[in-house]
């Protein structure tokens, strides 16, 4: 299923503020009848979809050492795991930061202050109860662990927030959150 609000808006917002934006179309797993799996098509298409975007980053005009990665819903929980299991025999290096936006939650992640890197986290209060209340726990999880995390619950807000101009509400400040997040972890450029 394809969802600008989660994708093009979101690359184009930022972009419209220096900041690069990549969209991955990957393989649903969780889909009703889908033959994908997790690890073996959907992690696999994001995990890909970051070494090329490091190998080609100074093409690009980006920084390396600056890739961070990003997800909403089941894109959520590839982001949370691409990050997390970024040390592998192909080259991956450990992510910039991970924003994870009313994710799927990951099940059985560890977390060190060393290999979690930065996380950004959003969800809505009246999302299901396995986001509205696990963000919060995965929060909690990755602060114990001395990991650095920030978590915003947006009242009266639902599953699906995105960036969806046509729908003004408190919610919709998450992405200007997430670039003063950003800023202040000296991730953009002056």
């Amino acid at each position: 299923m394809w969802s600008d609000h989660e994708g093009h808006n979101v690359a184009k917002w930022l972009a419209e503020r220096g900041i690069a934006g990549f969209v991955l179309l990957h393989r649903l797993a969780r889909e009703k009848d889908s033959t994908y799996t997790i690890e073996g098509h959907s992690l696999a298409d994001t995990q890909q979809a970051l070494r090329v975007l490091k190998s080609r980053a100074a093409e690009w005009g980006s920084k390396p050492d600056r890739i961070g990665v990003m997800g909403f819903s089941a894109g959520g929980e590839l982001a949370a795991l691409a990050a997390l299991l970024y040390a592998n025999s192909k080259g991956d290096v450990r992510r910039a930061f991970q924003a994870l936006i009313y994710p799927a939650i990951p099940k059985e992640t560890a977390f060190s202050k060393e290999s979690t890197p930065p996380a950004f986290l959003v969800c809505g209060e009246n999302d299901r109860q396995n986001i509205s209340q696990g963000l919060p726990e995965l929060y909690l999880a990755m602060t114990k662990a001395g990991a650095s995390a920030e978590l915003h619950v947006y009242a009266n807000t639902g599953h699906g927030l995105g960036l969806r101009p046509s729908r003004p509400s408190v919610a919709m400040t998450w992405p200007q959150r997430f670039v003063e997040w950003l800023e202040v972890r000296g991730m953009l450029n002056p």
